[in-house]
């Protein structure tokens, strides 16, 4: 009986005998604007281990894998299980031996016998144009966690002197450090636990989880009549925005077309921008209204209960459903993200990623294995260079230079450091999927680079002293609009890409929690240095560091732009 068989572009053909239960199968690629490529098979499928005898008509020093079938065209023989080759899925009624023709349609069976090698996948379903439409009201609901990330980190710098009034607290400088501080160490615990969460329960049940320490956080804050409480509040808050950091771009990544992938996880710092935004005008009526700061908080709650909601409706990650073993779940999700024409691409790259592999998710200590190390130390690094860059300090310090340049107020000097943030992040969206990762983090840095030193000279260099404030406010945008086109939104997009499957949501995790850390630090000591060694020493040091970052990227990073996630995994990882 002949039967042929076609998955991602991999046409198989052949014919069963059924008394010796074996299938011979020709295993061809067509190859634009090359000769197409055969390889001759049979299967015998009398043994528990099936034995692939293969013949090659143009061996090349490659291997090729289709149904979990691992080929080397340097090897005569290959064995493999029935488990890796009845793995392949979707799959379709093939050829009859005498008509020629294509039979009905049946997707999602599984080959689980000799009989169920006469079902192909049909060539209207081999390729097709991803429905990126589709895809975008499922970011949106994930950006609702990034949102909360930016709200949470601004809503209390306009806040904290009315609610200190209203809790007694005016004179004690360090219990308001700490309602300040206590958000960053939640958040640091947030990020290592949102890695766990998201590998053990899924990308969606994590955001829904994630909505409880937000939303009684953002409640606590509303309604705390003593420091401690509002101090817990802060805390659950932190816990809530560290999962939404390590999880919303871990999410986006996994379910956005590979075409669009870098435009909708910048995204993400998008919304970090807008919810920072959102924080300062919540507090415009402060002025009139002293207690309003307990209505800032509060409101909070909303898009953490419209985050949880949302997630009910929104598809979970094909990816790791994939992982679960789930795959009729995966081709549903996969389905509603792509469209049902994408359903054969996005299944083949899962299955030709995963090679039939059967490794368990990742623990903490195979992050730091010689296995994985390299990779998931570029994500550190990263961040690390990112933080100590000084991005929180020049915006801590924004407001004493904008007053040097006759810049009042606050508010405007504020509104102006967001607004050159989401105007360059939202630029960044624009050239990520054109411009590629790694070009825009070398030309961020380096751009941050020369405005911090811009800065440090209006600071120091007495022929600059009639122009001082100009130059300081230039180098405080420049280096605001440098950071948003780079080094803000490419760190959060680009760690879901390089890092393995098995690893990527406790590598994202490690690396966030190095953003945290290090955030921490520069908010804890970055006053003392200044006073210690001036601030013109300071945005020095930090020019230098923007410097090395440079250099490490150009060494250590890899551009992933038009790649899939399994294409980059592969590329990295190749003994997966």
């Amino acid at each position: 009986m002949q039967a042929a068989v076609m998955y991602g572009g991999v046409v198989v053909k052949g014919s069963v005998n059924s008394n010796s239960t074996s299938l011979a199968v020709c295993f061809s690629r067509a190859q634009k604007g090359r000769k197409q490529k055969q390889l001759s098979s049979s299967i015998d499928f009398s043994n528990t281990n099936c034995q692939l005898l293969s013949s090659s008509s143009s061996c090349m020093p490659h291997r090729t894998s289709c149904f979990g079938l691992r080929l080397d065209s340097f090897s005569m023989g290959t064995e493999l299980t029935r488990s890796s080759l009845f793995r392949s899925r979707p799959i379709v009624k093939a050829l009859a031996s005498g008509g020629g023709g294509v039979g009905d349609v049946e997707e999602g069976r599984p080959i689980k016998s000799v009989e169920d090698a006469n079902y192909v996948v049909p060539p209207q379903q081999q390729q097709g144009k991803a429905s990126t439409g589709t895809v975008f009201p499922f970011v949106g609901v994930a950006c609702l966690g990034a949102t909360l990330f930016g709200y949470h980190l601004g809503v209390v710098n306009g806040s904290l002197e009315y609610l200190a009034k209203d809790l007694g607290i005016v004179e004690n400088t360090a219990l308001q450090g700490w309602i300040v501080s206590t958000l960053l160490a939640g958040a640091t615990v947030g990020s290592f636990t949102g890695g766990t969460l998201a590998d053990k329960f899924g990308r969606t049940r994590t955001f829904q989880l994630d909505a409880i320490p937000l939303t009684i956080g953002a409640l606590l804050c509303a309604t705390a009549q003593s420091v401690q409480t509002m101090i817990i509040g802060r805390l659950l808050a932190g816990i809530g925005i560290g999962i939404s950091s390590a999880i919303v771009p871990l999410y986006i990544s996994e379910i956005s077309p590979t075409e669009i992938r870098g435009a909708l996880g910048s995204i993400n710092q998008l919304f970090i921008c807008i919810g920072i935004l959102l924080a300062l005008v919540a507090g415009l009526p402060l002025a009139g209204n002293p207690i309003w700061w307990r209505t800032m908080f509060g409101i909070s709650a909303v898009p953490a209960v419209l985050l949880a909601l949302g997630m009910a409706f929104s598809p979970e990650s094909p990816r790791w459903l994939f992982q679960q073993g789930k795959f009729s779940e995966a081709e549903k999700s996969i389905k509603t993200l792509n469209g049902k024409e994408r359903v054969a691409d996005v299944m083949t790259d899962l299955t030709v990623g995963s090679q039939g592999s059967a490794e368990p998710e990742a623990g903490w200590f195979d992050l730091f294995s010689s296995r994985y190390w390299k990779v998931v130390s570029v994500g550190v690094a990263l961040f690390f260079f990112q933080q100590m860059a000084g991005i929180n300090a020049v915006v801590y310090y924004s407001t004493a230079v904008f007053r040097s340049a006759g810049i009042a107020s606050d508010v405007a000097a504020s509104a102006l450091v967001g607004a050159s943030n989401v105007f360059g992040t939202t630029i960044a969206s624009s050239l990520m999927d054109r411009q590629g990762r790694k070009s825009l983090l070398i030309t961020s840095f380096f751009g941050m680079a020369a405005s911090m030193l811009l800065l440090s000279l209006s600071f120091t260099w007495k022929a600059l002293a009639p122009y001082s404030g100009t130059l300081a406010v230039l180098g405080t945008v420049c280096y605001v609009l440098s950071f948003s086109l780079g080094a803000g939104p490419v760190p959060a997009l680009l760690l879901p890409e390089i890092f393995a499957s098995r690893i990527r949501a406790k590598a994202v995790a490690l690396s966030l929690g190095m953003h945290w850390a290090a955030n921490f630090v520069i908010g804890l000591y970055f006053l003392s240095f200044v006073n210690r060694f001036g601030i013109s020493s300071v945005y020095l040091g930090f020019s230098g560091i923007c410097l090395s970052a440079v250099v490490y990227i150009a060494a250590n990073v890899v551009e992933t732009k038009g790649r899939s996630l399994e294409e980059i995994e592969r590329a990295l990882n190749p003994t997966i």
